[in-house]
């Protein structure tokens, strides 16, 4: 017989968050009107210009990346190991401003409402952070640092992203870099990770070398550690960062399009992001190739919402400073 006592035991999910946050990690909502007088301003963006024959395959990335860290909401003021401290030091705000209304049939409307929210949290005070999205969502970002100053793009990447254009696009997700590299705000340019083979031919990489590309490979990586990246950012510059989720393995990241065995790990992905906090301040992060229904277990969206993280923490000690 039972004792009185006796009661099953409690599910793991008690443990957490009883109330999964439906903002990122809980963290207040505003409008990007709103955000812009935060301090760090989080938005979402399903796709930017999708090529017809993949469509907005990332759509319910920032969805999905909101919900993998939901259950931790309520430990978002907690010790964090990775950033040795609380999330956010103490008076430094952020919050969510929710995603745009993307038309993935509307990629000019698209581009323009990326290009617009992120002009107007730069126009108050807050550092945008963009959840995206495929990776042709860098590109209507970048265009809104026009007349801001001059920036260095630290791009982490399985792929170089110069194609020229692709099924007759020019502002698709193999363009980015190339189109970064044709901002005249943009004075340089340190792609990191890149292995195996994607979409770029020999003569797109020559192109890049040419223009003063720095690369390291992630094979590069591997060999001789970060410091040769973070080398090559120059010490005081503004810095765009665009994380790729492809960059990391998919042991740690499944749930990419173009899976490939050699990435990055975790922890050379935080270091790194770490280490380009200490020479250049970061000026925006943006997160995207994410893609839900090739996750695993959800293990790709937390680890990606870590990613955030830590990017919303380090900018956070900037601002802080």
């Amino acid at each position: 017989m039972p004792t009185d006592n006796s009661r099953a035991p409690a599910p793991l999910g008690a443990l957490e968050s009883s109330t999964p946050a439906t903002t990122f990690l809980g963290l207040p909502w505003a409008t990007l009107a709103g955000g812009a007088n935060a301090a760090i301003a989080i938005f979402g963006a399903a796709t930017a210009t999708p090529y017809p024959a993949v469509g907005a395959y990332c759509a319910g990335a920032p969805q999905a990346i909101r919900a993998g860290i939901a259950h931790r909401a309520e430990a978002r003021d907690h010790m964090d190991f990775d950033l040795g401290g609380r999330m956010l030091p103490d008076g430094v705000t952020a919050v969510d401003c929710g995603d745009l209304a993307i038309t993935p049939d509307d990629s000019a409307g698209n581009r323009a409402k990326i290009t617009d929210a992120a002009r107007t949290l730069l126009d108050g005070r807050a550092v945008p952070v963009l959840v995206g999205g495929d990776d042709s969502v860098p590109i209507p970002l970048f265009h809104a640092f026009e007349g801001r100053g001059a920036f260095t793009v630290l791009q982490i990447d399985a792929h170089i992203d110069w194609r020229d254009e692709v099924q007759g696009i020019r502002l698709g997700l193999s363009s980015t870099m190339r189109r970064a590299s044709e901002m005249a705000w943009i004075e340089r340019i340190v792609q990191v990770g890149a292995r195996g083979t994607g979409s770029a031919r020999v003569a797109d990489f020559e192109d890049a070398r040419a223009a003063e590309v720095t690369f390291v490979t992630a094979r590069e990586v591997a060999m001789h550690g970060i410091q040769p990246a973070l080398d090559a950012i120059p010490s005081g510059a503004n810095l765009l960062i665009t994380l790729d989720c492809d960059a990391l393995d998919p042991a740690v990241i499944p749930g990419v399009m173009a899976r490939s065995p050699g990435g990055l790990t975790y922890w050379q992905t935080v270091e790194l992001l770490h280490g380009a906090a200490r020479r250049a301040r970061i000026a925006a992060f943006d997160l995207v190739e994410f893609m839900p229904e090739r996750d695993i277990g959800r293990l790709g969206a937390l680890t990606a919402a870590r990613l955030l993280v830590n990017a919303i923490g380090l900018i956070g000690r900037q601002r802080a400073s």
